[in-house]
């Protein structure tokens, strides 16, 4: 029996941060339980189209869902177990941020099948917790982290943000070490991207390719070269305790990789439920409306749909498998599209392989100095 994964969008948060350019946003309690309402008959009226798939990761993100109320979110969960085939062994992911979880909550997560923990934490520095505009303390999420652990949870990721204003490598390397001492079982850690309709946006101006931007009483954005020593630095901290480099920001202990992330990057089928979800299920793209009275008033209504070019899904194949530290396989492109990536992209490849940015000949994959280029290696596979 084929295989999809389900990934569900709670919309949600106390407030934005200013970094944050994700479809989010506080919501009072009547709007979120009217939105789990919506949630749950979608969830319900798409369940005949999948009827003959199982489902073997499910990720619940946002937004924050550990603000929605714990009961409903449970029973959403519960909803999808009773409509869809959830194999037994599955991966099922969520989202929380320190300071919207508590003992109790924890504790209903982990019973309602629950058993992956993405915890927000971004920084173990107060002052740069503050200047993100985060809700929470470091002293939170240390909190946070041994309740979930009381609670039952074996599987946690933590994220770490680096290149934040006025953050040094000495701040960052602090951070990799309160981290690393929890052992966690994932940690994801990626620079700082100032995006459009961000409060970092109208601080930092848009002038995009200068290196130091300075918004006053934030500091300087550090440059491109220390944003590569911090990742230089990460993996190097991180490979010695024993985390595999699996993913351009993705650090995991042996087995614990995300199966659900790994579905996107390999181009698998996924469905999107809930506010802007997207979908791609054989080679078609959909998103829900992002309107949220269109999604409350028909959750199953207004979509955009895509219906992939082959040139389309060549590109994806490409620029999405080489964030992998694995690579792309030419086997699996002859499998896709009859052909081989080298009658497509050889010039690109061989491009980049003089540059040493590329590697391999059978198995394609991105250098270690690759990785510190990545974007302008992977714009180039765009036909």
């Amino acid at each position: 029996m084929n295989s999809i994964s389900i990934y569900i969008h709670i919309p949600f948060c106390i407030k934005k941060c200013k970094y944050c350019d994700f479809l989010s946003a506080p919501y009072g309690k009547t709007v979120q339980e009217e939105y789990l309402r919506a949630l749950k008959q979608e969830i319900i009226e798409e369940a005949e189209k999948y009827k003959d798939y199982t489902v073997k990761t499910v990720y619940i993100g946002g937004g924050t869902p550990s603000v929605a109320d714990p009961d409903g979110l449970c029973g959403i969960i519960k909803k999808l177990f009773a409509c869809y085939r959830v194999e037994k062994d599955a991966e099922i992911s969520m989202e929380v941020n320190p300071g919207t979880v508590n003992p109790d909550s924890l504790q209903k997560y982990r019973k309602a099948g629950i058993n992956r923990l993405s915890i927000g934490l971004q920084s173990t520095h107060n002052r740069e917790l503050e200047l993100l505009g985060r809700i929470h303390t470091y002293e939170d999420f240390l909190e946070a982290y041994e309740n979930a652990r009381k609670a039952g949870f074996e599987n946690i990721n933590v994220d770490l943000m680096g290149a934040l204003p006025g953050q040094s490598l000495t701040d960052y390397e602090e951070s990799l070490k309160r981290i690393i001492s929890l052992k966690p079982e994932h940690i994801s850690t990626y620079s700082l991207i100032v995006e459009e309709n961000t409060e970092f946006y109208k601080i930092y101006g848009e002038e995009k390719e200068k290196i130091e931007r300075t918004g006053e009483g934030f500091g300087i954005l550090p440059s491109e070269e220390t944003e590569r020593e911090m990742a230089a630095l990460a993996e190097e901290m991180l490979t010695k305790e024993g985390y595999r480099h699996y993913e351009i920001s993705n650090y995991a202990k042996e087995g614990k990789a995300c199966k659900h992330n790994i579905v996107y990057w390999k181009r698998r089928n996924y469905i999107g439920f809930g506010l802007g979800a997207a979908s791609l299920f054989e080679n078609t793209r959909f998103t829900n409306t992002k309107n949220l009275t269109e999604y409350l008033k028909n959750p199953v209504g207004k979509r955009e749909v895509e219906k992939l070019s082959v040139k389309d899904c060549m590109e994806e194949f490409m620029f999405l498998g080489l964030r992998m530290y694995e690579g792309v396989k030419d086997s699996d492109f002859i499998d896709c599209f009859g052909k081989s990536m080298y009658t497509c992209y050889k010039d690109v490849i061989d491009k980049n392989k003089e540059e040493g940015l590329l590697t391999g000949s059978e198995t394609l994959r991105l250098t270690d100095k690759g990785f510190c280029f990545a974007n302008y290696v992977m714009a180039q596979f765009l036909l």
